[in-house]
């Protein structure tokens, strides 16, 4: 094949190693058009296709990462990663890896990583990558990936959930959830969290946002039943839609327009917690965005015509 072909080919493969490294989109995005500028640069042909652009994506992405840092560090309230709606590359033997590594909850303990152990971690555990393969593209020593690997599965293993629910018990408890939320049923949806879930919304500065995460499950429910009922009279509609490989859903205004991502963290038969995406600035890619701004004074009127 020729290079165009060979890149095309593993523009999925490149594309999920850039996302879970860098937990966006648009700069997953960049990174995979930036690696194929330079093999379609390369003076020579490589050995192996898929180790040279995967060693230039991953460092591309370690650069991008070690500066969207400091970006992070200034941001307006909580940072989640932009939502992810289908990972476009699936390999069968690694599918439980490859799902795992790209839920919210996931990507936000990688976030705890220095970008050096990001890429490592996600090279060797994600994607099975051997450690001469690894050493090359991170451009250190065999025995340094191996001590990267063990330090960073390390701080993974003690951020993770000690048991994950079932995809089928997940899928069935966020069908429940969302017929709850239709219907304002604020003791259906009380019943379906757990004591301690936590509601958070991320909207960056540039959307209305929650002032606080929202704990515990009364309270939660209390709100998401009082405001869907409001939006569902702006004729706001939720379309449940798997994000991050989680249960969740799309909401859109009267227009199509999207508003806001919604991701289900879902453990030990109950929903854990609840993350809102609401910068507009990371929902380009599922569709055209609506003014949030402007939702938000329609609803402030709405509620004040009910009181």
């Amino acid at each position: 094949m020729g290079k165009v072909e060979d890149f095309e080919e593993l523009r999925p493969l490149l594309f999920s190693i850039a996302y879970r490294i860098l937990g966006s989109v648009a700069e997953a995005e960049d990174a995979v058009q930036e690696s194929w500028l330079r093999f379609e640069a390369s003076p020579t042909e490589p050995a192996s296709a898929k180790a040279f652009l995967s060693a230039v994506v991953t460092r591309i992405s370690i650069d991008v990462l070690r500066s969207a840092r400091v970006r992070r560090e200034e941001y307006v309230g909580p940072w989640f990663p932009e939502p992810l709606l289908e990972d476009p590359y699936q390999d069968p033997e690694r599918a439980a890896e490859l799902a795992d590594s790209v839920s919210m909850a996931a990507l936000l303990l990688l976030e705890r990583l220095s970008p050096l152990e990001r890429a490592v971690f996600v090279l060797r555990e994600v994607f099975g990558f051997g450690f001469d393969e690894i050493a090359a593209a991170v451009g250190r020593s065999e025995a340094a990936c191996r001590q990267l690997v063990v330090r960073s599965r390390r701080h993974m293993q003690a951020g993770r959930p000690r048991f994950e629910a079932e995809r089928k018990e997940r899928d069935e408890l966020a069908a429940r959830f969302f017929e709850a939320l239709a219907e304002g049923d604020v003791g259906g949806l009380q019943d379906l969290l757990a004591a301690d879930v936590s509601m958070v919304g991320d909207g960056g500065g540039k959307a209305p946002q929650l002032a606080r995460a929202i704990m515990g499950s009364e309270k939660v429910a209390r709100l998401l039943g009082t405001v869907f009922p409001v939006l569902a009279r702006l004729d706001v509609t939720v379309q449940p839609h798997e994000i991050n490989g989680q249960p969740g859903a799309i909401f859109r205004d009267r227009s199509g327009l999207v508003l806001q991502a919604m991701a289900l963290e879902v453990r030990e038969g109950q929903i854990q917690a609840i993350r809102l995406v609401l910068n507009p600035e990371k929902l380009g890619h599922v569709g055209p965005v609506a003014d949030p701004w402007a939702l938000s004074r329609e609803f402030r009127d709405a509620r004040r015509l009910t009181e």
